[in-house]
């Protein structure tokens, strides 16, 4: 955790100095202690690098979180807010209210803290309930492949939604909006944006961390967890809703960034086992560090052209999924 904390802030001032603009490292610290004067370095420190840092810190962390979650839910490593659409219905959602409600004339600031919040939560929530229900068994488990497949059908299905629906708007106005929930990226970051996020993201991890016996108990599968008391249908049904709802707030505010929730799950168990009392933290904190240190690469690698973010989380996921699918190959019909 105190590694974690380091690098944590080592990310954040790199992502504070670093960019188009290059600002000192102790010009960043005095700007940060407030011992700054006003000048262009202090603006674009506190008012462009600052929320998007601290953005990309609160959605690399939910996602990790998420991701860790859904893992032990259906009890498959491959499990992922992205891959089984969680993430894509969430953005049709957005879409949806950034397009409709540009049509109903309903304001820019209610739309960003109520209505896009609101329509991404339900279209994850719908999203996961229908992977869910098609990827189960009969015998009430999950298949690798069938998980996988429903997640990539549904995927594909909602982004036909998604395309339907700005073909249906018949307007240009919407064309970048779009592409930015497609892509996901965090260059909108502004202050107004980041209480709801911290916020949802804070309650939903506590609460987390509170089931962390429950999910503990999933891991030895559903019989042994029924044996031990656990409802595991009931608890299932509450946790994915509490995992939608974190998903559609994040990717109401960075659009869907892929891979995070699968990558950083894996690497946390590497470091502190598979106990969620202590995976949940070093998750949220490991899936801080990596989507700040991505942004960054994404704000540097094309100066000064600004890539979104969910393209290199991709680049670096796809392969580490292709690893994954291989080593898990042998375990195809257990989970």
């Amino acid at each position: 955790m105190a590694g974690l904390l380091v690098a944590l802030a080592a990310a954040a001032t790199a992502g504070l100095a670093l960019g188009s603009v290059k600002i000192p490292v102790t010009d960043v610290l005095e700007i940060l202690t407030g011992r700054a004067e006003p000048s262009p370095f202090r603006t674009i420190v506190l008012d462009a690098r600052l929320p998007r840092v601290l953005l990309g810190a609160a959605v690399g962390a939910g996602l990790a979180v998420i991701g860790t979650v859904l893992q032990a839910l259906v009890r498959n490593p491959l499990a992922d807010p992205f891959l089984l659409g969680v993430s894509s219905g969430a953005s049709a959602g957005a879409v949806a209210a950034i397009v409709l409600g540009s049509a109903f004339g309903i304001g820019a600031g209610l739309s960003i803290t109520v209505t896009i919040p609101a329509a991404s939560f339900a279209g994850a929530l719908l999203s996961l309930l229908l992977v869910y229900t098609l990827a189960r068994s009969a015998g009430g488990g999950f298949a690798t492949g069938r998980l996988i497949l429903a997640g990539v059908a549904v995927s594909y299905i909602l982004s036909a939604l998604t395309s339907l629906i700005l073909v249906v708007a018949d307007s240009t106005d919407h064309l970048q909006e779009v592409l930015y929930w497609t892509l996901g990226g965090l260059g909108s970051a502004r202050w107004g944006m980041l209480a709801l996020p911290a916020g949802v993201l804070i309650v939903g991890t506590a609460l987390l961390l509170a089931l962390a016996r429950p999910l503990d108990l999933l891991l030895v599968g559903e019989e042994g967890a029924t044996v031990l008391g656990l409802d595991t249908a009931r608890f299932r049904a509450a946790v994915f809703v509490l995992a939608s709802l974190l998903t559609g707030v994040l990717v109401a505010y960075s659009g869907a960034i892929g891979f995070v929730g699968l990558m950083v799950p894996h690497a946390a168990r590497m470091l502190v086992g598979a106990s969620h009392r202590a995976l949940l933290p070093v998750a949220a904190l490991a899936g801080a560090v990596f989507l700040v240190a991505a942004d960054l690469a994404a704000r540097t690698v094309a100066a000064p052209q600004d890539i979104p973010v969910g393209v290199l989380t991709a680049l670096t996921g796809g392969p580490f999924f292709l690893w994954l699918l291989r080593r898990s190959r042998g375990g195809e019909a257990a989970v």
